[in-house]
């Protein structure tokens, strides 16, 4: 059965990017691809990959399709046609199409016990993570502890993408966009999206923070989190227009979780060294290793939920207030 309801979903994103490709009007576009999104976190589900399809539908669903709309204000909504060389994409996506295909002949089952990935690290992981974290969310454990320089890199890697998106956009004074976000009422006027919006609100945010203080125990974590509240919070902007999400949450204050979140996960490796141990070697943090492990990984989800939700949130509204260009 699940067999059956997964090649649906795959045809159906077949069929999801042929559209995609073939859409001539953008804000169909991009509301395919928020589609895609959609269907891709089901299959992320369908594969026991619950913690890649939350992200998936918060940023890829959400976030995403609000900022692509609010780069489409900028711009026109029809795709500029163009002359020749069609040839050149269909016969490079037709060779890359073939080469994964065949690449795929090789590929051991899902689930087989005996595929590589599973002959590596991941048994070590397995055994070991009940005996030094003792948590039962296993990836977590991988993510938070036993590859925390990666997941500091990525949170740097955010940091990084969201200032340089600020400095493209030219997000200068407040004095420049003032104008743009006081005018902005959002969908104050309609009664059906204020309803239904003002409904959702309070329940999206509260289930980023399950998602974030839930994360040892279940799917989730920070990146997860930190999208899910920044999606709430867009929506309140939507609802009720920039000017009233920038009083709630001013511009300084999200690029404060910005930077704070950075620091807040680079901190607690300081912090560790301070105490006797390695860089981000969380069992000095308390007396018993196991519960310095524990508590190292909530002080650095902390530090990631709010890198992501300010970083998200910072993009959204330096998009929101440009003006029109076209």
């Amino acid at each position: 059965m699940i067999f059956i309801f997964a090649l649906f979903l795959l045809t159906l994103l077949v069929i999801t990017a042929i559209a995609i490709v073939r859409a001539k009007d953008l804000f169909v576009a991009v509301m395919l691809t928020s589609i895609f999104s959609l269907l891709m976190a089901a299959n992320f589900f369908i594969l026991d990959a619950a913690d890649v399809a939350l992200t998936e539908a918060a940023v890829g669903a959400g976030v995403t399709t609000v900022i692509f709309l609010c780069a489409l204000s900028l711009t026109d909504d029809r795709e500029k046609p163009r002359e020749g060389g069609r040839w050149v994409t269909y016969c490079t996506v037709g060779i890359l199409a073939l080469l994964i295909i065949y690449a795929t002949f090789d590929k051991p089952r899902l689930g087989d016990p005996e595929a590589p990935v599973h002959q590596h690290v991941a048994p070590w992981y397995l055994e070991k993570t009940p005996e030094y974290i003792d948590i039962p969310n296993v990836v977590t454990a991988i993510l938070g502890s036993f590859r925390g320089y990666d997941t500091l890199g990525e949170v740097f890697v955010v940091f990084a993408a969201c200032i340089g998106v600020l400095f493209i956009l030219g997000v200068g004074p407040a004095r420049k966009t003032k104008q743009v976000t006081e005018k902005d009422s959002g969908l104050r006027h309609h009664l059906i999206p204020q309803v239904v919006g003002r409904l959702l609100i309070p329940f999206i945010v509260l289930f980023g923070l399950y998602v974030q203080f839930h994360g040892e125990y279940g799917p989730g974590g920070g990146f997860q989190a930190g999208a899910i509240i920044a999606t709430g919070v867009i929506l309140y902007a939507l609802l009720e227009g920039e000017a009233s999400a920038l009083r709630a949450i001013p511009r300084s204050v999200l690029l404060g979780m910005v930077v704070g979140g950075a620091l807040l996960y680079g901190g607690v490796g300081v912090v560790c060294m301070l105490l006797g141990g390695a860089f981000l070697d969380y069992s000095v943090l308390a007396a018993d290793p196991v519960a310095g492990q524990q508590l190292g990984i909530l002080i650095i989800e902390a530090g990631v939920g709010m890198a992501v939700c300010g970083a998200l949130l910072s993009i959204y509204h330096a998009f929101a207030a440009r003006e029109r260009l076209l």
